[in-house]
């Protein structure tokens, strides 16, 4: 008998909050203030040089509020394997946080600022209602994407214990291959234990993203010890919530709101990548843009190679 085991979302330390635009922003997004993540990794240092055009972000996770005024207009066809049919609408609200991270309508007088405002995002839902999902899932979902047209897939799932050991060396590692070798980047998360860990084989093509907080030091919750990992920020993350009652939305259906969690750090590299992409990198010159210039000056070993620098990423030679 084959064993299904669930992968449960990287989001136990996230909490949701009401959040409403600041009434003197003078920025286009009214929201963009709060966005601290975004400076974090010089985001808008790079946004000159690319955006993302022409790129597609696979969010394989709880699907998307297709109707959200921040993201409806960013969305290409997904699928939904929990349902099996093709309409990924999010139940839990965790895919419609990470997908607004990733890239929400920028400078459209709305909510918030994408990372990568060019690009558009393909809802892939694998985890239901209450965040958890088969194994078969996920890796239908990732081998989906990348034969759709998926550019980059984003991962902010949390394999951890049981999980990780599972992975390691299993048919998850094997998606994730397969989809680079189709050319996609695939970006996951490391997980919300604040333990040291490796849950893929070390010659895995996939960029394993810890949490940092605001002083660009290590959130006490991210896992830490994968190899070449690299580190974004993870905490008060502002994106876009469903706007109707999800389990992420039980008290605030404003369509925005904050979580922590690596889950949230994982689609800033991913934007970063879109980025890299639509300057016609490969996925291998991907990874190695984003870790060569990742920073880390202290030498922390929790934030691997280091925090992302956006700017940096995209003014590096894209040999190699």
């Amino acid at each position: 008998m084959r064993r299904t085991t669930s992968v449960l979302l990287a989001t136990a330390v996230a909490s949701a909050a009401l959040v409403t635009g600041c009434g003197d922003e003078e920025k286009t997004d009214p929201m963009r203030g709060r966005q601290w993540a975004l400076d974090a990794i010089k985001l808008p240092d790079a946004w000159g040089t690319s955006n993302g055009d022409k790129t597609v972000i696979a969010v394989v996770d709880t699907g998307v509020d297709r109707t959200h005024p921040d993201l409806k207009d960013r969305l290409v066809d997904g699928h939904d394997f929990v349902d099996n049919d093709d309409d990924p609408t999010d139940q839990n609200g965790h895919g419609t946080h990470v997908s607004g991270i990733a890239a929400a309508a920028t400078d459209n007088g709305i909510g918030i600022a994408g990372g990568a405002p060019g690009a558009k995002i393909m809802p892939v839902r694998v985890l239901g209602a209450d965040g958890s999902g088969s194994n078969a899932n996920i890796t239908k979902g990732i081998v989906w994407a990348a034969h759709h047209g998926a550019d980059v897939i984003n991962l902010s799932l949390g394999e951890s214990g049981l999980m990780a050991r599972l992975l390691k060396g299993g048919v998850l590692n094997q998606a994730i291959a397969a989809a680079h070798a189709k050319g996609a980047v695939v970006v996951a998360a490391a997980g919300n234990d604040g333990t040291a860990l490796q849950p893929y084989r070390p010659k895995t093509p996939v960029l394993v993203v810890g949490a940092s907080g605001p002083a660009n030091k290590p959130a006490d919750f991210s896992n830490f010890g994968a190899q070449d990992a690299v580190s974004a920020p993870g905490v008060k993350i502002l994106s876009t919530l469903p706007t109707y009652r999800t389990k992420e939305t039980e008290k605030n259906t404003s369509g925005y709101g904050t979580l922590d969690g690596t889950s949230m750090a994982a689609p800033y590299v991913s934007a970063v990548a879109a980025l890299l992409h639509s300057q016609g990198r490969t996925p291998d010159q991907v990874m190695k843009a984003i870790r060569s210039t990742a920073r880390n000056p202290e030498k922390l070993p929790k934030l691997g190679l280091g925090i992302v620098d956006a700017g940096a990423a995209v003014s590096s030679p894209s040999g190699g």
